[in-house]
C-alpha cells in the first residue's frame, strides 16, 4: 500500500508541473500587455515598464515560465488583474473559506455516498409504500411453471463440479422443466471429464478449448438456450433449494426483466479479516438492494445468482469485466425494473485472505469504472428519472469522486486547521480521523494475526475497498480488452 501510495504521489508532481504549465500559458495568452492590464488604463509608461520586469515580460517566454514557477513556489502569485493587489492578499482572505468549503463539501459527499443515500432510500421507501401497497404474488401449478435453464460458466472447477451438480439437482423445481448448462470455456483440468462421466445425462456441457473470459462464454452459451427464463449461478456458489421457485414467482410482474438473488457469504469460527469484513460489507449491501427494489429497482445484480428473461438477453463486450451488473442495467434501461429476491440466496465463501480479495475488489473496481462509461446514458435523470437517481447514488459515486473525496478529507481538515479556523472544532475533527485511520491500521495488524475483531474490521475494511477503487484504474489500463482475469481463492469450508 504505501509503494502505491508513493507512486500515486510522484505521479501528482508530473500533474502539478503540468497544470502550472497550462496556467502559465493562459496568462499570457490574454490579449494585451499584462502589465498595463494589472495597473489599468491611466498607468503611466514607466510604470508599466517596471512592473514588466517584474513580470519578466522582457524575457524570452520559457525563461519567463521558470522564473514564474520558482516565484510561485516562494509563494509569490504576482499581481490580480481584477482586484489589482497582490494575489497573496486576496489569497488570505479567501483562503480559509474556499478550504472549508471543499472540506464540507467533499465531507458530505463522503456521508452520502456510505451512508445518507441509504437514510434518503429508507425514507422515500416508507414515503411510497404509505400510498402504493406491494403486490402479492402466487405461482401458477407445477404443470403450469415455465422451462428454466439454470447456466453455469467455469474455468478450472473440478474441485466444486460434484459439489455444485448436488446442489442443483436438489433444487425444489421441477426436474422435467430445469435445464442444467455448463459452459467451460478454457478448462484444462477435470472439470469436463467429470461433468461428462459421473453426471451425464443430467447436464449439457459446452465446451471450447479457447479461454475467453467469462462474458464470452455467457454470450457463446446463449445462442444455444430455448428456455424463457435463465438463472446464472458461479460453479462455487451454493443455491438454496427455494431459489428458482422464489425467481419465477418474481418474474410473474411483467414489469420485472431480472431478478437478482441475495449473495451470502459463509463466515467460518476460523476465518479471517477477508471472510468477516466481505459478510459485513454484503450484509450492508444487500439491506440497500432490497430498499432499492422496493422504491423502483435494484442497482444491477451479482454474478453468484441472478436471472433474465431470455429475449432480453444482449451480447456485451468481450472483454466487460462486470457482465452481471452490465447486462442487468442495460435490461433496465430497456424500460423493466431489476427485482430483488431475498429468499433466493447463493452461499459462497469468502475469500482466502486479504490478498486475494484485493484481486476481486480491484477487479470489480475496474469494472466499475468501466460501467460507468459504458452505461453513461443512464447518468441523465431526465431520461431514466429514479433508475438515475438510484444508479448514482448507490454506484457512481463508490467508483468515481467519493474514495478520492475521502483520501482528501484528511489533508484537508489539516490545511484548515492551521488557516486558524475555529482550532478546537476542527482539532476535533482531525483527531476523529486520525482515530479511525488508527483502527484501521489496527484492525489490518490484527488480520495479519488471523485475530478477529469485528469492531476494528470495519474501518479497515472500508479503507481497504476504496484503496483498492483507486488501484482499479491502472487494473483496468492493464486489462483493456481482455476479459479473462485470474481467478481469487476462497476460504476452505
Amino acid at each position: 500500500m504505501l509503494r502505491y501510495i508513493l507512486k500515486r504521489l510522484l505521479q501528482g508532481v508530473f500533474v502539478l508541473i503540468g497544470v502550472s504549465i497550462v496556467i502559465f500559458c493562459l496568462s499570457r495568452i490574454i490579449p494585451g500587455n499584462p502589465a498595463r492590464l494589472a495597473l489599468g488604463q491611466h498607468a503611466t509608461q514607466e510604470a508599466v515598464d517596471n512592473l514588466s520586469k517584474q513580470m519578466y515580460l522582457d524575457k524570452p517566454l520559457p525563461v519567463q515560465y521558470i522564473l514564474w514557477f520558482r516565484d510561485v513556489l516562494h509563494g509569490d502569485f504576482g499581481i490580480s488583474l481584477s482586484t489589482r493587489r497582490p494575489v497573496t492578499e486576496d489569497m488570505k482572505q479567501l483562503l480559509p473559506a474556499t478550504f472549508e468549503l471543499i472540506f464540507w463539501s467533499a465531507l458530505f459527499m463522503v456521508f452520502y455516498t456510505y451512508l445518507g443515500y441509504g437514510i434518503v432510500l429508507y425514507a422515500l421507501v416508507k414515503l411510497k409504500e404509505l400510498f402504493v401497497k406491494p403486490v402479492k404474488r402466487v405461482l401458477p401449478p407445477d404443470s403450469d411453471l415455465p422451462e428454466v435453464t439454470l447456466f453455469i460458466t467455469a474455468f478450472n472447477e473440478e474441485d466444486v463440479v460434484d459439489e455444485k451438480m448436488e446442489n442443483s439437482l436438489a433444487l425444489d423445481y421441477p426436474a422435467d422443466k430445469l435445464r442444467i448448462v455448463w459452459v467451460t470455456d478454457g478448462s484444462d483440468d477435470g472439470t469436463n471429464d467429470r461433468l461428462q462421466t459421473r453426471w451425464n445425462g443430467k447436464v449439457t456441457v459446452y465446451f471450447q478449448p479457447k479461454r475467453q473470459g467469462k462474458t464470452a462464454a455467457m454470450t457463446r452459451g446463449m445462442t444455444l438456450v430455448r428456455t424463457p427464463l435463465v438463472v446464472f449461478t458461479d460453479a462455487n456458489t451454493m443455491v438454496n433449494s427455494e431459489a428458482i421457485r422464489e425467481i419465477v414467482l418474481a418474474f410473474q410482474n411483467p414489469k420485472v426483466g431480472c431478478v437478482a438473488g441475495e449473495k451470502r457469504i459463509a463466515v467460518q469460527t476460523k476465518d479471517g479479516a477477508a471472510a468477516g469484513g466481505e459478510g459485513i460489507y454484503w450484509k450492508y449491501e444487500s439491506t440497500l438492494k432490497a430498499l432499492d427494489s422496493r422504491l423502483y429497482s435494484a442497482v444491477g445484480a451479482a454474478g453468484e445468482l441472478f436471472a433474465v428473461r431470455r429475449e432480453l438477453f444482449e451480447p456485451m463486450e468481450p472483454d466487460t469485466l462486470l457482465d452481471d451488473f452490465i447486462l442487468s442495467l442495460r435490461i433496465a434501461m430497456k424500460g423493466y425494473t431489476i427485482a430483488y429476491c431475498t429468499n433466493a440466496y447463493a452461499i459462497e465463501s469468502g475469500s482466502a485472505d486479504m490478498g486475494e480479495e484485493e484481486k476481486r475488489k480491484v477487479r470489480i473496481a475496474a469494472g466499475g469504472l468501466q460501467s460507468i462509461w459504458r452505461l453513461r446514458p443512464l447518468l441523465n435523470p431526465f431520461r431514466y428519472g429514479i433508475l438515475s437517481f438510484q444508479y448514482t447514488s448507490h454506484r457512481v459515486l463508490r467508483w468515481s469522486v467519493t474514495p478520492f473525496l475521502l483520501f482528501a478529507l484528511l489533508p484537508l481538515n489539516i490545511v484548515v486547521l492551521l488557516l486558524g479556523e475555529s482550532p478546537l472544532f476542527y482539532g476535533t475533527l482531525l483527531g476523529l480521523q486520525i482515530l479511525f485511520y488508527g483502527m484501521g491500521y489496527w484492525g489490518y495488524y490484527l488480520s495479519t494475526r488471523q485475530i478477529k475483531n469485528k469492531v476494528l474490521f470495519i474501518p479497515y475494511y472500508f479503507l481497504f475497498m476504496n484503496v483498492n477503487v483507486l488501484k482499479g484504474i491502472g487494473y483496468l489500463k492493464r486489462k483493456k480488452g481482455s476479459g479473462a482475469w485470474e481467478k481469487a481463492k476462497r476460504a476452505e469450508k
